[in-house]
């Protein structure tokens, strides 16, 4: 793979999914990925962090996830979600080619239903992080969670957003736990 340059000849505008300015970048080793990743969509809709997805391989398509991430500080984004299968190389190469934080996720797939994924990405070498959630859809919305809280380090508005939201969390647990304890004292 040949290293692209640093974006100069051409400023590329990130397409965005929220009518906003991209911050996230959502990128798919494959489109057969897309269920997974849906919940991040919701986190960020709700949220109202502007993002943008794309497909794009470090196998198949690697020129292009190159220059996609080396031009992506220059695009405006701030964290990279990157969510891959089998040997799961797109977090780190894309990590290689930006200083933007990555976050992967780890995809089910034959034949090791993950594991590959998830070990391919925590053994980045020293130097290029690649941070991992967890697999499956509930990766897709812990991404985009780590995202949100990457970014409300400089936006205090969002912050009081997601402080809100793990309240609202919260509530919800100890709701359904007073209503399973009402259950069983009329057992």
């Amino acid at each position: 793979m040949k290293r692209p340059p640093e974006a100069k000849k051409r400023e590329r505008k990130m397409p965005d999914c929220m009518g906003k300015k991209a911050e996230v970048a959502l990128l798919m080793g494959s489109k057969s990925d897309l269920p997974l990743v849906k919940g991040a969509f919701d986190i960020f809709r709700e949220f109202g962090v502007g993002f943008t997805a794309r497909v794009l391989s470090a196998h198949r398509t690697p020129d292009e996830a190159a220059e996609f991430a080396a031009g992506a500080e220059k695009a405006g984004i701030k964290v990279i979600i990157c969510a891959a299968g089998m040997a799961a190389h797109l977090g780190g190469v894309v990590a290689s080619f930006t200083t933007v934080p990555v976050i992967g996720i780890p995809v089910a797939s034959e034949p090791f239903n993950g594991m590959d994924a998830l070990l391919s990405m925590v053994q980045m070498p020293p130097g290029i992080p690649v941070a991992v959630v967890t697999a499956g859809k509930a990766g897709g919305k812990n991404a985009a969670l780590y995202a949100v809280s990457i970014l409300a380090l400089s936006n205090p508005e969002l912050g009081e957003k997601l402080k809100s939201y793990r309240a609202a969390q919260k509530k919800k647990v100890l709701e359904a736990d007073a209503e399973l304890q009402n259950e069983l004292s009329n057992l």
